[in-house]
């Protein structure tokens, strides 16, 4: 896949408030290409010096003056983490605390390598006791609420009828490579990267333990089962329809078109027990999750849960899982050409997992009345 440079129209440098109070120009005339004829390509005229300055830097799949804003924010942040994981005295429970903890915990990589995937075992051992379809559903329902979406996927969102709103989503998911285009298209590209995403789940089997044998029939149990699920998708185009993904349902409703799955007991595992409506975006779908629920062996199950494990927190993981995660998906998918230095990755973790808290803080250190 080709990296992409953005350039802004007008935004060949954002504007910011400097702590001297010298004002940032929001547009710099510097980046425009005078050369080139506005009635010819606007863009280049516009941003075609820009785009010749700021060539993309190799830890990116593309780069804009947004991401130079956002890098910059990067130093800000660092402090902050690396200021609170120096308290190490902090008050427990406190904003420092909890975000110092989980920084250096993050930062830890000689721990972290010693540890492999024993910090998933207690999820790994659920999907080894796996016997019945009520048991792949629990390990659903427990994974579902990591934020890891095997089968389908479940988020809220403002509801297509009444925007003052905030329903749940039920979503096609379940495989992953980034659409259900990558499973059903036969053009050459599409195929080449079957073919890699193939030798990455096999490598990545492998890292768990399996040997080669193995590892290649467990990559063709997961093909099998998310090709299944991607061919009862929606496409990209019939999504673009707003009234094709608005069906508003409640549990009775769904599970009239999605029988073999015990609808009531996972809201009920999720804690959504007594909701009343949501919003089902894609009915067919979830008419096949009914279908293959009994059809799909247990121990089939056991490995697609297994590898959905596994990707969801491979960028968490040791070495080979992280470099692996990012030999297919950042630099084979996506362009990218290096690895993100370690304490930007770990940055992010900090501030996704720990967004206001981490905001506690950098108002503090850098909002001041």
């Amino acid at each position: 896949m080709k990296r992409v440079l953005f350039g802004f129209l007008f935004l060949s440098l954002l504007c910011g408030c400097a702590k001297d109070k010298t004002a940032v120009k929001a547009f710099d005339p510097d980046g425009m290409d005078l050369s080139v004829r506005p009635g010819d390509d606007f863009y280049k005229y516009v941003n075609g010096n820009w785009q010749k300055n700021n060539p993309i830097p190799p830890a990116y799949s593309q780069w804009s003056s947004f991401s130079i804003l956002f890098d910059e924010n990067f130093q800000k942040l660092k402090t902050i983490m690396e200021e609170a994981s120096a308290q190490t005295n902090a008050a427990k429970g406190s904003a420092v605390q909890k975000i110092g903890d989980f920084y250096a915990s993050g930062m830890d990589t000689n721990k972290i390598n010693a540890e492999g995937v024993r910090g998933l075992q207690e999820e790994l051992d659920l999907i080894a006791n796996i016997r019945t379809a009520n048991d792949v559903q629990a390990v659903v329902a427990l994974l579902h609420q990591y934020g890891i979406n095997p089968l389908f996927g479940i988020f809220k969102e403002q509801d297509p009828q009444n925007s003052i709103m905030v329903t749940i989503w039920l979503y096609q998911d379940g495989y992953g490579l980034p659409d259900r285009d990558y499973y059903v298209q036969n053009d050459g590209h599409s195929q080449e990267i079957r073919e890699a995403y193939s030798k990455h789940l096999t490598r990545m089997f492998e890292l768990l333990g399996e040997s080669p044998e193995t590892a290649k029939q467990s990559m063709q149990t997961v093909m099998k089962i998310e090709t299944s699920l991607a061919k009862s998708a929606m496409t990209n185009i019939e999504e673009r329809d707003p009234k094709a993904t608005c069906n508003r349902m409640n549990i009775a409703g769904l599970q009239k078109i999605s029988q073999n799955y015990d609808w009531p007991e996972y809201f009920k595992t999720i804690g959504l027990a007594n909701i009343d409506t949501f919003n089902v975006a894609q009915p067919k779908f979830f008419a096949q999750v009914s279908q293959i629920i009994n059809k799909v062996k247990p121990e089939e199950w056991q490995t697609y849960l297994k590898w959905h494990l596994i990707h969801a927190t491979a960028s968490k993981l040791d070495t080979n899982f992280v470099n692996e995660n990012f030999a297919f998906y950042g630099k084979f998918l996506y362009g990218t050409q290096e690895l993100l230095p370690r304490w930007k990755r770990i940055l992010n973790s900090t501030s996704n997992s720990l967004d206001e808290v981490v905001g506690q803080i950098y108002v503090e250190k850098y909002f001041p009345p």
